[in-house]
């Protein structure tokens, strides 16, 4: 077995494209969740068509711009590179295993692909070290195959849901919600993104768009308490109303059953509902002023994760 470090690896093969690497796990649901991101979007969307045809660990990929999330099961898993064979390459995720504090995922390229898993995401920032095999596992490209380890972090994936920080006169939650995110500086804590849910705007007691926001981090398992108190104080010392709602997940586990997600689009949601249900989700209220806004926050948690679809009105596709 041959170690190197990101410099290492840069070392050996030069500076390549990998911008960032991160893994989160749900032990509970037996999920990590990957996300990479490259210099450029060709070679993103590639890999990603490759590792899911291959199967593996993959359960689903998700590529927006230079950036892949994978949805991947927890342990080892046989890969088919199917179509991709031999002469035209192939790239597969093997593995995914939790050692303590670090997460540990296994990976096996064919070609050019080789190289990418070998040489490019070895280099990533948020990548500990690689593992290779043997020698041979350091001869990229041409028509070998290669395989590594790649130990990296561990992470677990946070969720905040927020509404009803503004009144008709003042404020807006999206503005107030991205301040909060980047304002957060806490160690071991990565912002992900940012989305806004288009709630029902039918509802009669709303500002003017009915619109919560989501904000999604990756979070080391030491610094959540943290993450969560500083969120909710950011929220409530710069909020202009007193029924501000803040929603609280912790996972990865699957929201897309709820029966309130599309509720929450297309009809009026009431109050106790909507605790019933954020209780039966596990999804955690931190908020201590008013509770009204806490619909909107629940809508905001359960289209977090949903892609684009959750700026728009229920059924509106791009």
């Amino acid at each position: 077995m041959i170690t190197l470090t990101p410099d290492d690896v840069k070392q050996r093969f030069g500076p390549l494209f990998s911008k960032k690497f991160l893994v989160m796990v749900d032990e509970k649901a037996g999920f990590a969740e990957i996300l990479e991101q490259c210099r450029a979007r060709g070679t993103i969307e590639w890999d990603a068509m490759n590792r899911s045809r291959a199967g593996g660990a993959v359960a689903s990929c998700a590529v927006e711009g230079s950036t892949m999330t994978i949805r991947a099961h927890l342990g080892q898993h046989k890969v088919n590179f199917g179509a991709a064979g031999d002469t035209i390459g192939g790239q597969a995720l093997e593995g995914v295993e939790v050692n303590g504090d670090e997460v540990i995922t296994t990976w096996a390229g064919i070609a050019g692909a080789g190289v990418g898993i070998a040489a490019c995401l070895p280099q990533a920032p948020g990548v500990t070290r690689t593992e290779y095999p043997s020698e041979d596992d350091l001869n990229v490209g041409g028509a070998r195959t290669n395989h590594v380890r790649i130990i990296s972090p561990r992470y677990e994936k946070i969720c905040f849901g927020i509404d009803d920080t503004d009144t008709k006169q003042e404020g807006a939650t999206w503005v107030m919600a991205l301040k909060c995110a980047e304002a957060c500086k806490i160690e071991g804590v990565e912002f992900l993104n940012m989305r806004l849910v288009q709630l029902n705007p039918a509802v009669p007691n709303k500002t003017t768009n009915c619109v919560g926001s989501a904000l999604n981090f990756a979070a080391r398992p030491e610094s959540i308490e943290a993450l969560r108190k500083f969120v909710c104080t950011f929220v409530e010392e710069h909020t202009f109303s007193k029924d501000t709602g803040i929603a609280f997940i912790q996972g990865i586990g699957s929201l897309k059953d709820s029966p309130a997600a599309k509720a929450i689009k297309m009809e009026i949601v009431i109050l106790d509902d909507a605790e019933r249900e954020a209780r039966r989700l596990g999804i955690e209220y931190l908020d201590h002023t008013g509770r009204k806004g806490r619909i909107g926050a629940l809508g905001a948690v359960l289209w977090a994760n949903r892609g684009i679809e959750a700026a728009g009105l229920y059924g509106e596709h791009l």
